[in-house]
């Protein structure tokens, strides 16, 4: 069966992003999708935006994407910086203007959601498919999940908090450390979180991103040089170093 990788939360991590692209095509993956998030955070948001143009079947919107295209609302102040350096970094007068404006279009083009018969991609969540932050501890309040499983056919996919595993309507969250290779999404429903490419959070500083064939999910980890990318955050002034940092704590 086809197999796809499902990326997210990239936040301009070229050196992980590479190595996951790497990844994916050792293990046969016929395409790329993404859920949102490539930019924010990372020292490389021009090339990580090409690489998404160029080669992934489609990309969400991601509250960092909105942040840039418009304002970074209720984000904290080192997200918030890196969004205004990443706006600037995206229409500045020091690289080529067409493709400053191509930038532009793409991200004013980025859809909200993506349906493909019973598989729903969001960034976030499928009651607010941008911004709302879907934690494992919300997997204990069923009359949550109900909600959230509501608006779910068979299988949905999202990230945002960079914490990978899997929700169930009745039953607690799956961390992705726990979860068997090759987990089969054919009976009952799933809420897949693929965790983060280019800013883990769950302990571990390799990227996680997810292969799906159709019936089975499988989480990948992938070790990268997060020392070189926080190298290149720390060279960037309006960028707050702890963006680097915390690469190497996987948080």
């Amino acid at each position: 069966m086809r197999r796809i990788a499902i990326l997210s939360d990239i936040h301009s991590n070229l050196e992980a992003l590479t190595k996951v692209l790497e990844d994916a095509a050792r293990q046969g993956c016929a395409e790329v999708v993404c859920l949102g998030d490539l930019i924010g955070y990372g020292p490389n948001p021009r090339q990580v935006m090409r690489i998404a143009m160029e080669r992934f079947h489609f990309t969400l919107m991601g509250n960092h994407e909105e942040g840039v295209l418009y304002e970074p609302v209720n984000f904290n102040w080192k997200a918030e910086a890196s969004a205004w350096w990443t706006k600037d970094q995206l229409q500045s007068k020091r690289h080529d203007a067409a493709e400053n404006r191509r930038f532009w279009k793409f991200l004013e083009g980025l859809p909200r959601y993506r349906e493909e018969g019973d598989v729903l991609y969001v960034h976030a969540s499928p009651l607010d498919p941008t911004r709302e932050y879907l934690v494992p501890e919300a997997s204990l309040d069923r009359d949550y999940m109900g909600l959230i499983f509501n608006r779910v056919r068979r299988v949905a996919f999202g990230g945002h908090t960079h914490l990978p595993g899997i929700f169930f309507p009745d039953r607690p969250f799956l961390e992705q450390r726990s979860v068997p290779d090759r987990f089969p999404v054919t009976e009952g429903k799933f809420f897949v979180n693929v965790g983060s490419v280019g800013q883990p959070r769950d302990g571990d500083t390799r990227s996680c991103y997810v292969i799906f064939d159709g019936r089975h999910v499988t989480f990948r980890r992938v070790a990268y040089n997060f020392r070189k990318t926080a190298r290149l955050i720390k060279r960037i002034k309006r960028l707050p170093h702890a963006l680097g940092a915390r690469l190497a704590m996987g948080e």
